[in-house]
């Protein structure tokens, strides 16, 4: 993958022969080939770009996305709440467009995400994301129903983005490790409280929902909150296993 990066404009692409056709002009996929990264290259009107090596944020603001996805904000969160480090082992409940398996596996490899969607459709959508990412040795995607089991034991953490959540909880901490950590993501209350019920009546310890609100400002001009942004995406609730 090699991103185009000029000040004002940028483009992913992987890399191939041919043209590309671009509000900034024509890109000679051939020249590009033959350059590396840090090395400039114009359209043809003249618009110059950058050729660099994309991050993982580029790759995901590009990817194909469903219907809902978990914000990069939140998936921080996880990452802050739990303490996962390289090397763990994640199983992920509902990958719908495959953002937060590839936002954990590329933070915890070499260790391993298996996730799972029952939804084929969206098991399409997500193999062609994470191959786009480069982790595919980091993921596993199983076609299957959590509710009716999870494989995987002695796990890290079990993250959690389905319809009816509560209804994961018991497979989930039957595949925890002790010490091993539960997050749901929530978008609503009512499904914050069913599953906080039942996560209790499993004796789920350290148990806490957040909300993760994040506010950009605008420093043109003059110097305010932004009035449209992304603010309210969901709750998450945490919850450790201890015995």
């Amino acid at each position: 993958m090699i991103l185009l990066l000029s000040r004002n404009s940028s483009y992913l692409i992987e890399a191939r022969k041919g043209k590309l056709h671009t509000k900034d002009g024509i890109f000679n996929l051939d020249e590009i080939l033959k350059k590396n990264f840090g090395d400039k290259i114009k359209t043809h009107l003249k618009k110059e770009f950058m050729m660099v090596k994309p991050n993982l944020a580029d790759i995901l603001e590009r990817a194909k996305r469903g219907p809902q996805i978990i914000m990069p904000k939140d998936a921080a969160l996880i990452l802050a709440y739990t303490g996962i480090s390289q090397g763990s082992f994640v199983v992920d409940v509902g990958t719908g467009s495959s953002f937060l398996a590839i936002f954990l596996a590329n933070y915890i490899k070499p260790g391993k995400v298996v996730t799972y969607e029952k939804d084929k459709k969206m098991v399409r959508i997500a193999e062609e994301n994470i191959r786009l990412s480069g982790l595919s040795r980091f993921i596993e995607i199983k076609n299957k129903d959590a509710t009716k089991g999870i494989a995987e034991k002695n796990v890290d953490l079990v993250t959690v983005d389905v319809q009816n959540p509560e209804k994961v909880v018991k497979q989930a901490y039957k595949a925890l490790k002790p010490g091993g950590w539960l997050a749901v993501y929530s978008p609503t209350i009512e499904e914050v409280i069913a599953v906080t019920k039942k996560i209790r009546e499993l004796n789920f310890s350290y148990i806490k929902t957040v909300e993760n609100i994040v506010r950009e400002w605008q420093t043109e001009r003059t110097t305010r909150p932004k009035t449209m942004g992304i603010m309210h995406t969901g709750f998450l609730t945490f919850a450790r296993k201890v015995n």
